[in-house]
């Protein structure tokens, strides 16, 4: 089959003829008819983000049509529309028996660690694939498997009650999907705080209240916009110290912050004032789990997470195309997504 492979590290994908993988009696073998090209694959290719062995294939955004199953497989049949969970784990270890499957020590990621959707097959057990409603297509049921995945794990995460107010931080992949996300749970007013025109722009467009942190110190504003209370729940989607700061600061009495971007900078607060004596919580966030997707998928057939035909491109199943749109990502300040499709 044919398929776009990472062989060394810094450098482009590279086109390959490798075998139809074969599958165990518990797996799937799915036909990929959409991949979502993500910032984490150019991570993977710039070494940014440690791939532990080489060559293996990208894609951790994968939807398509199942093409065989394995002899115990009862959850899907061979013609399904199916999205894919990319986390393989064990099922057996204490977190993935409690439903935590991002702990799994043996746990792998599609497109990193096992290979992925920039083929014409994959192959993963059979509980990684979901059925994919014949209202969701196949390439938006492949880009929300991660960050959309991602942001609706913050918001469980964070507790989000009806009529509580968010402060989103950073409005790349992840705070587009949590801007549709939050009106699901009943929230109540949205502050996207930006720096980037454009995004700040499409915030309002979606009903939020625009935070230009460019302007005045961001805390601030929301103080200001919150008559000095500040939010219920803040995301922090940029991976900055002094973002991380910023959704502690904007928290009002009881408030929950939940970290999601990543950084090697160490956050410093002034643990009475800012957490003791308002009874705030930091949590950490960490991927998404499988019992989410049923419900994170109903939100989009039910057309509350939506992916418009214009940000949306397509390439094709080329390693130079693909090649292309990972460079793009460096430089975007847009959420066009770029879509490996396949005819399926």
């Amino acid at each position: 089959m044919r398929a776009a492979r990472l062989v060394q590290i810094g450098k482009p994908l590279e086109e390959s003829d490798i075998a139809i993988p074969e599958i165990g009696s518990a797996d799937v073998l799915i036909r990929v008819a959409a991949a979502g090209v993500c910032h984490s694959d150019a991570h993977y290719r710039a070494g940014i983000s440690k791939v532990d062995s080489l060559p293996v294939t990208p894609g951790h955004e994968v939807a398509g049509r199942v093409e065989k199953v394995g002899a115990q497989v009862t959850n899907t049949a061979s013609g399904d529309r199916v999205c894919v969970h990319y986390l393989v784990t064990c099922g057996r270890c204490e977190f993935c028996v409690r439903g935590l499957e991002q702990f799994c020590q043996t746990g792998e990621m599609i497109g990193k660690h096992r290979d992925g959707g920039y083929a014409e097959f994959i192959k993963v057990p059979a509980r990684n694939a979901f059925a994919l409603p014949d209202e969701i297509s196949f390439e938006v049921g492949a880009i929300m498997m991660c960050s959309s995945a991602t942001a609706f794990h913050a918001l469980n995460k964070a507790r989000l009650k009806a009529d509580e107010s968010v402060a989103i931080l950073g409005f790349g992949g992840l705070g587009y999907s949590a801007l549709q996300l939050a009106p699901a749970f009943g929230c109540g007013e949205i502050y996207v705080v930006e720096i980037n025109p454009a995004k700040l722009a499409s915030a309002k467009k979606f009903g939020a209240v625009a935070i230009d942190a460019t302007a005045a110190d961001p805390v601030g504003q929301i103080k200001e916009a919150t008559a000095g209370k500040g939010v219920d729940v803040s995301l922090e989607l940029i991976g900055s110290a002094e973002t991380m700061r910023q959704a502690v600061s904007c928290l009002g009495p009881l408030g929950r912050a939940a970290l999601i971007g990543l950084t090697n900078e160490s956050m410093s607060i002034f643990p009475y004032p800012e957490l003791i004596n308002k009874e705030v919580e930091i949590i950490g966030v960490s991927d998404h789990l499988a019992n989410e997707l049923p419900a994170l998928i109903e939100f989009a057939r039910s057309g509350k997470l939506r992916f418009p035909a214009e940000i949306l491109r397509f390439v094709d199943l080329d390693a130079a195309q693909i090649n292309a749109a990972l460079d793009a990502l460096q430089d975007s300040i847009d959420h066009v997504r770029t879509v490996v499709k396949s005819d399926v």
